[in-house]
């Protein structure tokens, strides 16, 4: 398994080489509107593709999960790692262990839940399905991909 890695702030899993970004997130529609913001807060409701001509300059993602059965986020996730978004991609909010194998598949590489979870259950969560059905942004081959080798 991967060390899952801490940083000094909130973010309890972490799966970048790079310093985590420390400084203040703005909202959607304050990043826009600036010329030097380089950390961004995506709520549900906002959309991702309002970022893209951005990404260059961004440093970091936050994407909000106020409830764990909103999944907007995973959206947002994908729109950018599509569009070629390599920054962090930072998962906050009510982040549970049943969630932390999609999210990582849909591209977050940060996860910054409201409460700490269980590292022992965090490691079996990212460990979870070796082989995968659909293509997504973590690289990994799909079942028919692997087939046909």
């Amino acid at each position: 398994m991967t060390d899952l890695g801490t940083s000094p702030d909130e973010v309890q899993f972490r799966f970048r080489d790079d310093e985590p970004a420390d400084h203040g997130t703005v909202t959607v529609d304050a990043c826009c509107d600036q010329t030097n913001a380089t950390a961004v807060r995506i709520e549900p409701g906002d959309d991702a593709r309002a970022l893209l001509p951005f990404l260059d300059r961004l440093a970091m993602v936050e994407v909000n999960f106020p409830t764990f059965g909103d999944g907007r986020g995973y959206s947002s996730a994908r729109i950018l790692r599509e569009a070629g978004y390599t920054g962090e991609l930072r998962a906050v909010g009510d982040v549970g262990i049943d969630q932390l194998s999609h999210m990582r598949r849909c591209g977050f590489d940060a996860f910054a839940p409201d409460k700490p979870l269980n590292v022992a259950d965090a490691e079996r969560a990212f460990a979870t399905w070796d082989n995968v059905y659909q293509r997504t942004t973590d690289g990994r081959k799909t079942i028919q991909e692997l087939r046909h080798e």
